[in-house]
This record gives structure tokens, C-alpha cells and sequence, in this order.
């Protein structure tokens, strides 16, 4: 009966850990990475990645709105592409000890929109640009390696349409990330003034 009663205790604990980490007052702060390519083919090497720095607030518990930024390039003999933006986002996480694959994760909703563009130009391949209003939205996983730090993978189908001579860009793209989970009450200490 003891056991019994120590492995509930632990269980609650770690379900309540993970909780905590999405609370209201909360700031996450992060990156995610995709695109990444290196390929080093004789004469034609192609270099390929896009990084996505991100920062975010708790408004409610689960609910939680920033910032991000997007800069990536890819370059390869006779072309370059430059993919920027920059926008608000806001996620939704859900899930519950029952629907969660191991107590350490997370699921959630991702959406953004913003202001994206895509830039190809090069001596082998046509010029093409699209820039304007860029929507996304997809799923994602969080892992809690730590109490307070995530790794996670985000399935993001995103959308540009807007001016230059594409006028929309889509692409479903998958990133790997790094997140930081901050409790608000520890930023409220770090910044009282002693």
C-alpha cells in the first residue's frame, strides 16, 4: 500500500511539474531550426538553413503570444534564396496525462502572422520574389529535458501572399527547437532592484 501510495505522489508531482511550465505569467524564450541542409557535392556545394528566434508570454494558462523573427538562406553555384519576417505568434498547449506520450511532454497548437518574404535570384534559375502578409499554423511536441527547458518538433504548413512576381509562396516545413520555460515569479525577482 505504501508503494502504491509513493507512485501516485510521484505521478501527480511530474504531471503538476510539466503543468507549471505553461502557467499564466510565464515567458518563453527559444529558436527553432529547419531547412538545414549541407550537401557537398563536387562543384555544386549547397548550403541551406533558416532560424526562427522566438519570445513569449503566458496570458493564461496553456495560452501564450510573442514574437519571432525568420531569417534563412540557401545557396548553391549560380543561386541564392533569402527567406525573412517578422511577426507575432501564439500557441494553445493541451493534453493530458492520458494523451500525453511520457509524462515529460507537451502537445501543442502553433499559429503566426506577419510580414515574410522569399527572394531567389541567381545566373541559373529565373528571379522570384513574393513578400507580404505570411500566415502559418501547425502542431507540435514538447519534450521537458528539464524542468524549465524543452525540446520540441513543429509541423508548420506556411503561407506568403503578397507583392513581386510570385505572388504566394507555401511550404509545409518541419523544425527542430530549443525552448527555455522562465516562471514569472523568478524574472519579477531578477528585476527588483535590491
Amino acid at each position: 500500500m505504501r508503494k502504491l501510495f509513493l507512485l501516485s505522489i510521484t505521478i501527480v508531482l511530474s504531471i503538476i511539474s510539466v503543468k507549471a511550465q505553461t502557467q499564466k505569467g510565464n515567458v518563453l524564450v527559444g529558436g527553432d531550426i529547419s531547412h538545414l541542409n549541407l550537401d557537398l557535392q563536387s562543384g555544386n556545394t549547397i548550403f541551406a538553413i533558416t532560424i526562427d528566434p522566438k519570445m513569449g508570454w503566458f496570458i493564461h494558462d496553456n495560452k501564450l503570444v510573442g514574437a519571432q523573427f525568420t531569417f534563412g538562406i540557401a545557396t548553391q553555384k549560380g543561386a541564392t534564396t533569402i527567406n525573412y519576417g517578422i511577426g507575432v505568434f501564439g500557441r494553445s498547449y493541451f493534453g493530458s496525462a492520458t494523451t500525453d506520450l511520457v509524462r515529460k511532454t507537451k502537445w501543442f497548437l502553433e499559429a503566426n502572422v506577419g510580414v515574410f518574404g522569399q527572394n531567389t535570384s541567381g545566373t541559373n534559375i529565373p528571379h522570384t520574389s513574393t513578400n507580404g502578409l505570411g500566415v502559418g499554423i501547425g502542431p507540435g511536441l514538447s519534450y521537458f529535458i528539464t524542468s524549465n527547458v524543452a525540446l520540441e518538433a513543429l509541423a508548420k504548413y506556411n503561407l506568403t501572399v503578397g507583392f513581386g512576381n510570385s505572388t504566394t509562396d507555401n511550404a509545409i516545413t518541419a523544425s527542430l527547437g530549443f525552448q527555455i520555460y522562465i516562471p514569472g515569479k523568478k524574472l519579477r525577482t531578477l528585476a527588483t532592484p535590491k
